[in-house]
């Protein structure tokens, strides 16, 4: 009887917050679309499409791995795109972040701009970008810092291009660099107890 009980509490909290018992027109009651107040919000990336979200949300998406990043070679006759092992002149190859994002595409000419209709579009997207799993309906990977909490997750998972690369300004002929890597499966999820801080 203490088990109803607590189940008709909670329900007079929602029926407070304004959710109603009428039927909708599915013949179910408004109840589950009115949060407990100990059910947190699920992440804008679950709930959100990509050309909904604010600016400050579609930065946060990228995970800092730099992979798009890299000189990547089209096969003029197939369309096939391959990476190279090659990260371009405006990437810090420490931090694996741009020099100079805010003017990335006047200084290199090839450089994409991603917008919710390109990641769509783009079959080069590493299979751990952050766009491609919410455009895909997927969640992010437990190294993402929007998960981890910690810009560093990306780097200690193997993600990151970060010792991995070579500067552009260093490389005679980049095609003698196609690599394999940045289209890899990523690393399996930590067990537990390695997760836990």
């Amino acid at each position: 009887m203490a088990r109803l009980r607590v189940v008709l509490f909670a329900l007079s909290q929602w029926r407070r917050r304004g959710a109603s018992a009428t039927p909708d027109k599915r013949g179910k009651c408004g109840y589950d679309r009115v949060r407990s107040p100990a059910m947190p919000e699920p992440p804008f990336w679950k709930t959100t499409p990509l050309h909904a979200l604010s600016e400050g949300q579609w930065e946060s998406l990228c995970d800092g791995c730099a992979r798009c990043c890299l000189l990547k070679a089209e096969d003029e006759d197939t369309g096939e795109v391959r990476y190279t092992e090659v990260a371009c002149r405006l990437l810090d190859l420490e931090s694996c972040r741009c020099t100079d994002y805010r003017h990335r595409r006047r200084l290199v000419r090839d450089c994409v701009k991603l917008t919710p209709e390109k990641v769509a579009a783009l079959d080069w997207l590493p299979a751990t970008c952050a766009y491609r799993l919410v455009a895909e309906g997927r969640d992010l990977y437990w190294w993402h810092p929007l998960k981890s909490g910690d810009p560093g997750t990306v780097h200690e998972a193997g993600i990151s291009v970060r010792d991995r690369v070579l500067p552009e300004l260093d490389v005679g002929d980049p095609l003698s660099h196609l690599v394999d890597w940045p289209m890899q499966a990523p690393a399996p999820e930590r067990a537990a107890d390695e997760a836990a801080p």
